[in-house]
């Protein structure tokens, strides 16, 4: 049946199974929101185009989906860019549609034209101008499947206005081969031998895992090795949730404001298992200190993060789902486990000395602590809650305090660091995810980003409860001028803004404010018994500090301690 490429647009999504777009209109794309308005396809009016990439890539993170959001040109298509670089960094699927000026005026300047195509090229896994309606469905169906597939990651698809009018046979495509595109899934299996026998010779084994195991859906896996083995784990800010944090192999995260047992014991161990992970700088501090006595054993699907950052020893690209599979498998059958279990004893003990001498902890003064507040959020959710931050102080607080437990439950900007996220995000994750409780754990200032998208969560009933940890400051950035700069104070005072329970109520939300630890609880049972968006100011401690700190540059185990 002939039909013109707004309506091959539609019925393309539909063949992907999207039941989603956050999108906000514009001229060249008013035929494709004609097409949307017959459409069953559910659409969210976001407030900002970079809120509509942040749903939908909390969306995303949620559910293991492919997000989807749809933006007009020039303007419209740049408000995404600080989306895509954040999925990219993260590796995050979502695919971006952005409206584009007819063909014969691309490249003449013409009135809200932007090469969104050439602006995202260094960040996205791929991107697209479709220059005839021919081309419509089966670029769409290609799009998703760069986006899903391998390592995850955002594909542009750049749409001219003509191609929407323009009419040809519609066929989606089934299968597709896609040349010098064929992600490994399989691990070698000599590499994983090898990697078998290098592990159960080793004393002091570390397993250190990423955002790979939660996009491989691993988790299972990881817990069966680290059973196996017995060995104590440690995950990045993207691995959180991807093992159990409560259980007592697991040290908490590594890093710049990890725990003092994980960056000891990666320190000092002779083995290191890194599984998703690609040794961010944040990560490893002072590279030639990372780590010096161990072999390194890296899984990862990507094999260009194989060795870019430190140099490996047995290296198997792959799906960590399957690899962990096989390995588990065959360490079942090895007889060496139970001599390697003996001789590992000595290096759990030394561990748990570690998180003994120098726990997670916080001083109390009398004044409300950003850190009581995430206990007493989890201590009501007991973990079953989808958790979103914003950027900084909130966001490391939220690592070190929340026990996650669950893959797809910690929902956060890792590697780009993106101030305005967590909000958009958490409304992302809560139309996905309508039973689930979505809680976003803000900063005064980053909450301010995006805070636009009130409107939208009160227009679709959309019930995320925000905590914003209100401390007059620009946090993170106050904290390195208190430690680095002599403590001044650079413009980071953040004291003039607005009253956010009166923000609130102006949207048509709720609000509430809270200055004793003994409200604390009482308010967020109300909160999340509300039917509508809540915002919930604490006005926490003004200069308090993340500790534990790792100077930028420094090696892990230089830690600055409260």
């Amino acid at each position: 049946m002939k039909m013109n490429g707004a309506k091959i647009f539609v019925e393309s999504l539909k063949k992907e199974g999207v039941d989603t777009i956050f999108g906000y209109p514009g001229g060249v794309v008013l035929y494709i929101y004609d097409e949307l308005y017959h459409s069953d396809i559910r659409h969210i009016l976001v407030r900002h185009e970079q809120g509509a990439a942040h749903m939908a890539d909390g969306y995303a993170r949620a559910t293991g989906k492919v997000g989807v959001c749809l933006v007009t040109s020039g303007p419209g298509a740049t408000n995404t860019v600080t989306g895509l670089a954040t999925a990219y960094m993260d590796s995050i699927p979502i695919v971006v549609f952005t409206g584009q000026v007819s063909t014969n005026l691309v490249g003449n300047d013409a009135f809200q034209e932007a090469d969104i195509v050439g602006i995202t090229r260094s960040c996205t896994k791929h991107n697209f101008l479709i220059k005839d309606v021919k081309d419509m469905a089966r670029t769409i169906k290609e799009a998703f499947y760069i986006a899903r597939t391998g390592r995850p990651g955002p594909v542009v698809v750049d749409i001219p206005k003509d191609i929407t009018i323009d009419s040809v046979e519609f066929s989606y495509p089934g299968d597709i081969e896609l040349p010098g595109y064929k992600p490994t899934y399989e691990g070698h299996t000599n590499q994983i031998k090898r990697a078998i026998d290098l592990i159960l010779a080793s004393k002091k084994p570390v397993i250190y895992t990423g955002g790979g195991i939660i996009s491989s859906g691993a988790s299972k896996e990881l817990f069966a090795f680290a059973e196996l083995l017995k060995a104590p784990v440690t995950n990045t800010l993207m691995g959180l949730g991807g093992f159990p944090g409560e259980h007592p192999l697991f040290m908490g995260m590594l890093g710049m404001h990890g725990t003092y047992a994980a960056n000891m014991a990666v320190t000092h161990t002779d083995m290191l298992v890194a599984i998703g992970a690609r040794f961010d700088d944040r990560v490893t501090g002072d590279i030639n200190e990372f780590a010096p006595e161990a072999k390194i054993v890296h899984i990862d699907i990507d094999p260009t993060s194989i060795s870019k950052n430190v140099e490996v020893d047995i290296p198997i690209v792959g799906n960590a789902k399957s690899i962990l599979a096989e390995m588990n498998k065959l360490l079942k059958q090895d007889r060496r486990l139970k001599g390697f279990l003996r001789e590992i004893e000595d290096w759990k003990t030394l561990i748990k000395q570690w998180q003994e001498s120098h726990p997670l902890t916080y001083k109390e003064n009398g004044k409300l602590k950003p850190q009581f507040v995430i206990e007493k959020i989890y201590e009501l959710t007991r973990g079953n809650a989808i958790i979103t931050t914003e950027v900084g102080q909130n966001q490391m607080w939220t690592a070190q305090f929340y026990k996650f437990s669950k893959p797809r439950t910690f929902v956060t900007s890792g590697g780009l660091g993106t101030m305005g996220y967590g909000f958009p995000a958490a409304i992302g994750a809560k139309v996905a995810m309508p039973e689930a409780t979505v809680i976003d754990i803000a900063g005064d200032g980053s909450i301010q980003m995006n805070i636009q998208e009130l409107a939208t969560a009160v227009q679709y009933k959309v019930n995320v409860v925000v905590a914003i940890l209100n401390n007059n400051y620009l946090g993170m950035v106050r904290q390195w001028q208190s430690l680095f700069y002599g403590k001044r104070y650079s413009h980071t005072d953040m004291s003039h803004k607005p009253d956010f329970v009166k923000l609130a109520d102006a949207y048509g939300a709720k609000g509430y404010a809270v200055e004793k630890k003994n409200d604390v609880l009482p308010v967020l049972k109300e909160a999340l018994k509300s039917k509508l968006p809540v915002l919930i100011d604490f006005r926490v401690e003004e200069e308090e500090d993340v500790y534990p700190m790792v100077p930028s540059g420094a090696a892990l185990k230089k830690m600055l301690l409260a």
